[in-house]
C-alpha cells in the first residue's frame, strides 16, 4: 500500500461567528508543523476572515458546499470559483445534511464535485448510510452506489478525497464497531482502485462522533487516511488532540 498523508478535516456545519476564529490562532499555534493535513470548512461568511487568521500556519480553508454553475441566478447558493477566489482550497460535497435537508441525489454531488475541480479546489466528497439502511444489510450497497454516483469525472489523490460518515453516527455519540469502519473503507477503497489509475492513494476518512478519545483507534484501521470531524472542530483543544494522534 502506498504511504499516505492523514488528513484531519474540520466542518463547523452553521456554527461559528467572527469571535470563533481564535480557536484558529490558537490550533494554529500549538499545532505549527501537525503530521497531517488540516483543513477546516466554516461557514460562507468566514471563510475569507478565517484565511487570513490561519495565514502563516499549515491550517487550509475550505467551503461546506458549492453550487454546480459558476455563476447565475442562484440566489444564496456560492460558486466554487467563490470559495477559491476567497482563499479556500477545498469543498465538501455531499455531506448527509446535504442530502437529507436539500434532496440532492448523486448526480447533483457528483456535479457539484466536478465544479470543485474546475475552479481547483480539493473535492471532499461524503457518501454514508442510514440506520434503516444498516439494519437492512445495505450497507455496502448504498456506500457504494452513492461512491459510484458521486465520484466526479476527472478524479484522483490529488483532487478528490472520499469521507465516509455513518449518518447515524453524525453528532450522536455513536460509533461503529471498528470491524464495520473497516469492511466500508476497504470496500471503498476497492471501487476506488477499479476505478482510478491511482485509486490506491486516494485519501479516505471517517467522519461520525470522531473526538481525541476515539481517533487513534480509528485512525490505526487499514484504509482510514484521517477523520471528518463536526463538533470536535469548533474548539482547538478538542480538534488539536484529533490532530495529536496522527504523529
Amino acid at each position: 500500500m502506498p504511504q499516505i498523508r492523514p488528513l484531519v478535516a474540520g466542518n463547523w456545519k452553521m456554527n461559528g461567528l467572527r469571535a470563533a476564529l481564535s480557536e484558529v490562532e490558537a490550533l494554529a499555534s500549538t499545532h505549527p508543523s501537525p503530521a497531517c493535513d488540516v483543513l477546516l470548512c466554516p461557514p460562507a461568511t468566514l471563510i475569507g476572515a478565517m484565511v487570513d487568521a490561519a495565514q502563516g500556519s499549515p491550517i487550509q480553508v475550505g467551503g461546506q458546499d458549492c453550487h454546480a454553475a459558476q455563476s447565475g441566478a442562484h440566489t444564496g447558493d456560492i460558486a466554487a470559483e467563490m470559495i477559491a477566489d476567497a482563499g479556500g482550497t477545498a469543498v465538501i460535497v455531499g455531506h448527509s445534511e446535504r442530502r437529507a435537508d436539500h434532496a440532492e441525489d448523486d448526480a447533483m454531488v457528483k456535479a457539484k464535485a466536478e465544479a470543485a475541480l474546475r475552479a481547483g479546489l480539493l473535492a471532499v466528497v461524503c457518501v454514508g448510510e442510514t440506520e434503516a439502511d444498516r439494519d437492512a444489510g445495505r450497507t455496502l450497497d448504498v456506500v457504494l452506489g452513492q461512491l459510484a454516483g458521486s465520484l466526479p469525472d476527472g478524479a484522483s489523490a490529488e483532487n478528490t478525497v472520499i469521507a465516509y460518515e455513518p449518518v447515524w453516527a453524525i453528532g450522536t455519540g455513536r460509533v461503529p464497531q471498528i470491524s464495520d469502519i473497516a469492511q466500508v473503507h476497504d470496500a471503498l477503497r476497492g471501487a476506488l482502485t477499479d476505478r482510478l489509475s491511482d485509486g490506491a492513494s486516494v485519501r479516505l476518512l471517517y467522519g461520525g462522533s470522531v473526538k481525541p478519545s476515539n481517533a487513534a483507534e480509528i485512525f490505526a484501521v487499514e484504509n482510514v487516511n484521517g477523520g471528518l470531524v463536526g463538533g470536535a472542530s469548533l474548539k482547538a483543544a478538542d480538534f488539536g488532540g484529533i490532530i495529536a494522534v496522527t504523529a
